[in-house]
């Protein structure tokens, strides 16, 4: 029984050894190193995604709408780099440099997530219907800016001064693609915040027991509302991260992130209830996801066959999730 329960609470990272294990030996060119730098940014779109949903999942929410704000994110930023913003009154069009364009599409995320934490405390909205509703919103609203269509070629224009935007996708230091390296800050930042500041312990008290927590001072209202925007600014990096990768935005881009988000964050032993899970697991959980899909691809796995799988492994991982519950205890 304690060996059982040893290998649910290390499930994640026995199934990264597994899975990698795997695909290095049946995958061809599985461990070189151009496929190793791009499974690793596949990587990290799945962990910026999962840090936003862990702090999330740990106040027991969930926030379905994340693929779609990605996929607003990066078309709002194709808009502005392409077509830059118009001042009706004046008739002026103004193109904002990359750094603006960046903090516009940040704070837009961040304003969809205030809008998903204000249904679910203040209106009294179930997450799981607020966010499935702002899912909806946010892919409408890509598609209405361009009509379903593609913002190509976002290099921007000297004569505008708004070059400079495939650099946060494609770029690298010391060799290191820079998605990686801001994930890898994100998550520290994550972490720290979680386990050593009052925020942090504020969210874990929300999650165990959110009334109990509000009899003790904790303001549960502010707490949900901050993660969801903070799920919401994740959400919005990942999407100017993969157009910017791309150089290219897609209305469509994003979709089924939500899954592979949850998937990770609940493969690294967070549970659905709330009030139990880490930074670092979800970053395993994220390796395992991308590691998955990056394998399967490089076998000639059917497209078909990879959502059966996928679909298969976050059922897994929320049934090891109750295992966990039940053999583990409810706090780690």
């Amino acid at each position: 029984m304690a060996l059982l329960a040893l290998l649910i609470r290390l499930r994640a990272l026995v199934a990264l050894f597994v899975v990698f294990g795997f695909f290095a030996v049946l995958a061809p060119n599985f461990l070189s190193l151009g496929s190793m730098l791009i499974m690793a940014k596949h990587i990290a779109i799945i962990a910026v995604l999962g840090i936003g949903m862990t702090y999330v999942i740990l106040t027991g929410g969930i926030d379905l709408s994340v693929g779609s704000i990605a996929g607003l994110s990066g078309m709002v930023a194709g808009a502005l780099i392409l077509n830059g913003l118009t001042v009706a009154p004046l008739g002026w069009v103004i193109y904002p440099s990359v750094p603006l364009v960046l903090l516009i599409a940040l704070a837009l995320g961040g304003l969809i997530g205030l809008a998903n934490g204000v249904l679910v405390t203040r209106f009294g909205v179930a997450p799981f219907i607020a966010t499935l509703g702002m899912l909806y919103v946010a892919r409408g609203a890509g598609l209405l800016l361009s009509n379903g269509t593609t913002f190509p070629n976002l290099v921007g224009s000297a004569d505008y001064g708004n070059q400079g935007f495939p650099l946060l996708g494609a770029s690298r230091v010391l060799g290191v693609p820079l998605p990686v390296l801001i994930v890898v800050a994100l998550a520290l930042a994550a972490a720290l915040v979680a386990a050593r500041t009052p925020f942090g312990r504020h969210v874990y008290a929300v999650g165990g027991n959110a009334r109990a927590a509000l009899l003790s001072g904790v303001r549960v209202a502010r707490v949900k509302i901050a993660v969801y925007v903070i799920s919401g600014i994740c959400a919005a990096l990942v999407g100017l991260i993969v157009a910017s990768d791309l150089v290219s935005a897609h209305p469509a881009s994003g979709e089924t992130f939500e899954l592979s988000a949850i998937a990770a964050v609940v493969l690294g032993g967070a549970s659905l209830a709330g009030g139990r899970g880490t930074i670092g697991g979800t970053i395993i959980g994220a390796c395992v996801i991308g590691t998955l899909g990056d394998g399967m691809v490089m076998m000639g796995v059917s497209e078909f066959w990879q959502m059966v799988i996928k679909g298969t492994v976050i059922v897994a991982a929320v049934v090891l999730d109750q295992l966990q519950g039940r053999f583990v205890g409810t706090k780690d």
